[in-house]
Parts: structure tokens; C-alpha cells; sequence
């Protein structure tokens, strides 16, 4: 491995941390799965062949190993009973934190090929074909994806912001 690609594959893990964190919610969580795809990336690097960016290449085995990851919780459903967090009263001089909380949530909540393409367009600023190489799709599917994905997106905060203003009517 020659030393620009080393650097080339560091300078992905910003990207990929806030991608990771995006995708699963939790900072450990996404640090392990930054981790792994850095481990993978660098013994697999033989077999990539530079057909490509070294970026979509990261991103693409994180995307594979968090697909396995998310199969292998549908196996075990117990493990994933304790994602869902409670509703916690907060006070309103904490806004920002908790309509970043709120937005967090309402990703976990979208089906995770939805959140995936959602973060890579629109917080990665991957184009179409590249998120169509990361996950293996075609651009069309990527484009149906992100559509849902907005539109879920805009539902359910939209949903919040009614719900909020009905609670400081009361």
C-alpha cells in the first residue's frame, strides 16, 4: 500500500464517524462500525484495484457491514427492544439540543435504506451515482429512496411541531 492511499483512507474516517453516527444513533456504536470498516478496508485492499474513488469504496463496505448488522438485530429482537428512548420533559431553553435529538429519533425511524441515502446526499454531499455505487442500486432506486425518505422526514417533524404547539396550549 503506498502511502497516499493510506492517507487517502484516513481522511475518509471524519466522514465516515458522522456517517456512522448517523446511521446508528450512538457515538460507540458508530465508533465500531468506523472501526470495522477501517479494519476491513485495510485488509481488503489488495482486491480493490482502484476502480474507483477510495471515498465511495469506505463507504461502501460501511454500508455493507451495517446491512449485516441490522439483519443480524432482526434475528435478535431482544437486543433491539432497548433503542427506543423514552420521552423526556425538557425545558425550553434547550431547544436546539432537543430538535437535534427530535430529528435523530425521526432517523432511526426511517427504514435504514431510506436513512442511508438520506445521509450520504444530503450530509456526505455524495452525488446519485456515487450513493448508487455505495449501496449497490440504481440511480432511480437511490432517487425513490431519497424521496421517501424526505417525505417521511417532513411528516413526522411536521407531526412534532403540531404536537408541541398542542402541549403549550394545555
Amino acid at each position: 500500500m503506498r502511502a497516499q492511499d493510506e492517507a487517502d483512507i484516513v481522511a475518509c474516517i471524519p466522514s465516515l464517524r458522522r456517517y456512522g453516527r448517523g446511521l446508528v444513533s450512538d457515538r460507540e456504536r458508530a465508533d465500531d462500525l468506523v472501526q470495522d470498516t477501517l479494519e476491513r478496508a485495510w485488509r481488503q485492499f489488495a482486491s480493490w484495484q482502484r476502480r474507483g474513488e477510495v471515498r465511495a469504496w469506505m463507504f461502501g463496505i460501511m454500508h455493507n457491514l451495517f446491512i449485516d448488522r441490522v439483519r443480524s438485530q432482526r434475528s435478535t429482537p431482544e437486543e433491539a427492544a432497548g433503542d427506543e428512548l423514552p420521552e423526556l420533559p425538557d425545558r425550553a431553553t434547550q431547544a436546539d439540543r432537543l430538535e437535534v435529538r427530535d430529528l435523530d429519533r425521526v432517523l432511526q425511524r426511517l427504514p435504514p435504506e431510506q436513512r442511508e441515502v438520506l445521509l450520504l446526499v444530503g450530509v456526505e454531499e455524495m452525488s446519485y451515482q456515487e450513493v448508487a455505487s455505495v449501496v449497490g442500486a440504481p440511480i432511480g432506486t437511490v432517487m425513490s429512496r431519497l424521496s421517501r425518505a424526505r417525505e417521511r422526514l417532513r411528516v413526522e417533524l411536521e407531526g412534532r411541531e403540531v404536537s408541541c404547539r398542542l402541549q403549550r396550549v394545555k
